[in-house]
């Protein structure tokens, strides 16, 4: 079937854990599966007559890949996007109920009238880096969480039981880190992305792993779509003659989380970034803008480095 029968139509998937609500704009055709191999095999039937279509989902914390993943390999453009971008445009159109089958005709609604950028999934590596990066979070977490209560934590019986949990936690974290490690090893070009990241003062494995998950698109994409893919590109706020503060908004949170600790580390360990960040202070600008403004420089370094090939040195290529 050609891919033209799917021109002009928009397909919006609320994503639930267990279920699949599918609104088609313009039809207004309305399907609900469920959200296992099963319903996801019926629901990439049932669209197949619009093949070719744009699929608009929410990121819903990993629950939306299988589904996404099928319909992008039938065919379908599939655009994952910001579930804030969603809600703002939802109150600008005034559609402030909010139900299963509300959300997917709002999806395809933002598909519609927005046309979201489609960009091509994480490969199964990827998307197994991806996870494991994440249990490494979910475990660091953890043991911040049980080293608090143990300075808190009074009695020898609830003490040893947070010692024995922090040293289990311990190992497990080490496992993880073993895992990434073997899992970079066998990949060439994550190998090849690892060193040149780290070659960068301030960025360690943590990082380097995390980015080459969590931002795969690096590398690939100019200085400026980077930027705004992780919500780092300012936003202007004028009116008349007023001049508003620039903002960032939206984007990649757990990546600009990522950048910040680097960027911290980067004003101890890089003199590129130190300058940098130092030269806004004596601007008058406060920490937060200046910080901001270090880890998106810091950002669009390290995807010219791995756009060109180029290890760090005191003055990175810059590429548009």
């Amino acid at each position: 079937m050609s891919d033209q029968q799917g021109v002009g139509v928009v397909v919006g998937i609320d994503v639930s854990k267990d279920v699949l609500d599918v609104r088609v704009h313009p039809s207004g055709a309305v399907h609900r599966t469920s959200n296992d191999q099963a319903g996801i095999a019926t629901l990439r039937d049932l669209l197949k007559p619009y093949t070719g279509a744009l699929v608009v989902i929410e990121a819903t914390g990993g629950f939306e890949h299988a589904a996404a993943a099928t319909l992008a390999t039938a065919g379908f453009q599939v655009a994952i996007v910001n579930p804030r971008q969603v809600r703002e445009f939802g109150r600008a159109t005034g559609r402030l109920a909010k139900t299963d089958a509300i959300d997917a005709d709002l999806l395809a609604l933002f598909g519609e009238r927005i046309r979201p950028t489609v960009r091509p999934l994480p490969d199964e590596d990827t998307q197994a880096l991806q996870a494991v990066v994440t249990r490494r979070r979910q475990i660091v977490e953890m043991l911040v969480a049980e080293k608090n209560r143990l300075g808190l934590a009074r009695g020898k019986t609830v003490r040893r039981s947070l010692e024995l949990h922090i040293a289990w936690l311990e190992k497990q974290l080490a496992n993880v880190d073993d895992d990434l490690s073997d899992m970079v090893r066998r990949r060439p070009l994550w190998r090849a992305k690892e060193d040149l990241l780290q070659s960068a003062p301030g960025i360690g494995k943590t990082v380097s792993r995390s980015m080459l998950a969590l931002l795969p698109e690096l590398g690939t994409l100019s200085n400026k779509q980077i930027a705004s893919l992780v919500g780092l590109a300012p936003f202007a706020r004028d009116s008349g003659r007023y001049r508003g503060r620039r903002a960032i908004w939206g984007g990649r949170s757990n990546v600009r989380a990522l950048l910040y600790m680097a960027a911290l580390a980067s004003l101890r360990w890089n003199p590129a970034i130190n300058t940098f960040y130092r030269r806004l202070r004596a601007a008058g600008k406060p920490h937060r803008v200046a910080i901001t403004a270090a880890m998106r420089k810091l950002l669009i370094t390290l995807n010219a480095m791995v756009k060109s090939g180029t290890p760090w040195h005191p003055a990175p290529p810059v590429m548009a």
